[in-house]
């Protein structure tokens, strides 16, 4: 299984070492700034990495040849149609919560707003609209009281997070698909970017 990982900062270098262990091939990384973390990674284990011309979309020449599967880790660039269609098996993204509930930049914060009792993290499909692709895994934690975000993600999402993405990676590499279910769009809900206050 040859993987492209779009990605950044911790939780980017958290999945680049978690693909490592499951046994796939991390044929290229893909940042949007060549200082990042994750690139540094890539480049001491001797993997090619590549730096999006638009940090905010990946396109099909990011993507190595022979990919089956993107995973973004930490990566708030779109995915085109085109690069997704340069991998055999499209692309898979976690998103920190219960989808399609808290679609956003800031889906942690909002669940902390909100005051869910309860938070989760989904695997998912890249697609054209963010965060509304099929839901290939999907598992759900408590949250604690007077919590806060970047405990929350610390604490629960991000170790839920390699967690499930090794699930799908290897029923991936089993199964040379990926689960799909779809979202529920009545449950849907945006999670934008908070204003500091």
């Amino acid at each position: 299984m040859r993987i492209t990982l779009v990605g950044s900062r911790h939780f980017g270098v958290t999945t680049f070492n978690m693909l490592r262990e499951h046994g796939v091939e991390i044929a290229r990384v893909v940042v949007h700034d060549d200082e990042d973390r994750l690139a540094a990674a890539a480049k001491a284990a001797g993997i090619e990495v590549m730096v999006q011309a638009d940090p905010k979309l990946v396109v099909a020449k990011d993507i190595a040849p022979g990919t089956d599967l993107i995973v973004t880790a930490h990566s708030h660039a779109r995915v085109s149609k085109e690069a997704l269609a340069a991998a055999r098996l499209g692309g898979i993204g976690y998103h920190p919560s219960l989808l399609p509930r808290h679609r956003g930049i800031a889906a942690v914060e909002w669940t902390i707003k909100e005051g869910d009792p309860i938070a989760g993290g989904t695997i998912y499909h890249l697609a054209e609209r963010m965060d509304a692709g099929a839901i290939a895994a999907q598992e759900w934690c408590f949250v604690k009281k007077g919590e806060t975000a970047r405990e929350l993600w610390e604490r629960a999402l991000a170790p839920l997070g390699q967690k499930l993405l090794g699930e799908v990676i290897d029923y991936a590499k089993t199964h040379n698909a990926l689960p799909a279910k779809p979202q529920d769009e009545q449950f849907a809900t945006k999670a934008p970017a908070l204003a500091p206050h």
